[in-house]
């Protein structure tokens, strides 16, 4: 099975944390040490962001892998 062209969990992890950078930078720059609060929630933010794209992707491989076993054990029985 061929790789798709375009990722799309890749893409939206990159944006995530792209915009999470921006978003410390930015805090840091309007509020000075006032934003280490804010920030801190940016990170927990970015961090569970990962942790689900990381697990949607181990269950999308999960479920191609389970899905070519059936179509191997299938064209067996054939």
């Amino acid at each position: 099975m061929a790789k798709p062209a375009f990722d799309t969990l890749r893409a939206l992890a990159i944006a995530s944390q792209a915009l999470g950078l921006i978003l410390i930078i930015t805090l840091e720059t309007v509020l000075g040490d006032a934003a280490r609060p804010w920030q801190g929630w940016t990170l927990a933010a970015m961090v569970t962001a990962a942790l689900w794209i990381a697990l949607v992707r181990l269950y999308r491989r999960n479920r191609a892998r389970m899905a070519l076993a059936r179509r191997l054990d299938d064209d067996d029985d054939a």
